[in-house]
């Protein structure tokens, strides 16, 4: 009876193998993206060396949007000789499991525009930091487009409990003093602007001097607000320009010229 008993149960305890799930925050990925923004900014500094003109995309918050979010990717590839790259402002999830991002990611990977992503406050969540690093790469990172410089920074200090440095401003030096590469502009990329409930309001007047140091500052932009949001914080000139959440199916398009720039919003 034990001889015959054994290989069933054997076929029950393999097959049932394939119904175990891991937990939601275990970090250990299904999809073999890595180092997103590792492999696309190469491709985003070669395809703009030449040019004079530059136009990228600023969207953001596609948390629990995804219908809309395949929707912005279908609408951008039928303009991908006209956009040269997209910048994800961050949250991608609302929870930070690796469900989220993996979803996320796998409708972004259908993009024929590289783009970059930065960390928001719910990608943080649980150990959604983590997966972040593993799909994306370091939270503060920089890349140069032509003559401009964009400085992409994790903002989201609440989630860290002032435990973490954010923002960082031992990368901003960092990126102030690089002298290995030219720029003569900048632009500053964030998902929590100062003044909202993420940023670490008590360094916010510290940090907008401190960003100023960068050449020819342009502007600054954000995600996390849901809404179309253009505004000189400081007084000081400065513009920053924040972007709707996905879900109301639009965008900000920029366009950089070799003395100016200007932005529109673009519906989809």
């Amino acid at each position: 009876m034990y001889k015959q008993t054994l290989p069933l149960f054997l076929c029950i305890l393999l097959s049932a193998c394939d119904l175990i799930d891991y937990h939601p925050y275990d970090g250990r990925l299904t999809i073999s993206e890595r180092d997103i923004n590792g492999h696309n900014i190469p491709l985003i500094e070669a395809a703009t060396k030449d040019k004079d003109t530059i136009r990228f995309v600023l969207m953001g918050d596609t948390q629990r949007s995804y219908d809309e979010t395949e929707d912005f990717v279908k609408h951008i590839n039928t303009k991908k000789d006209s956009i040269d790259f997209i910048i994800h402002g961050g949250d991608y999830t609302e929870f930070g499991m690796k469900k989220e991002y993996e979803w996320a990611v796998d409708i972004l990977s259908k993009l024929d525009i590289p783009y970059v992503g930065l960390i928001g406050n719910h990608d943080v969540i649980g150990n959604g930091d983590q997966v972040f690093n593993k799909l994306f790469g370091r939270e503060n990172f920089s890349f140069i487009v032509r003559d401009v410089k964009f400085v992409c920074l994790n903002t989201n200090a609440i989630e860290y409990d002032y435990s973490h440095p954010v923002p960082d401003f031992g990368f901003l030096k960092e990126e102030l003093q690089d002298s290995t590469r030219h720029y003569s502009r900048t632009v500053i990329a964030m998902h929590a602007r100062p003044g909202s409930e993420q940023f670490d309001n008590n360094v916010k007047d510290v940090f907008q001097l401190y960003i100023r140091e960068f050449p020819s500052l342009q502007f600054c932009l954000n995600a996390h607000n849901h809404q179309l949001q253009v505004e000189d914080l400081f007084d000081d000139g400065i513009i920053y320009y924040g972007c709707s959440n996905i879900a109301k199916r639009n965008y900000l398009l920029f366009t950089l010229t070799p003395d100016d720039y200007t932005y529109e919003v673009i519906d989809f």
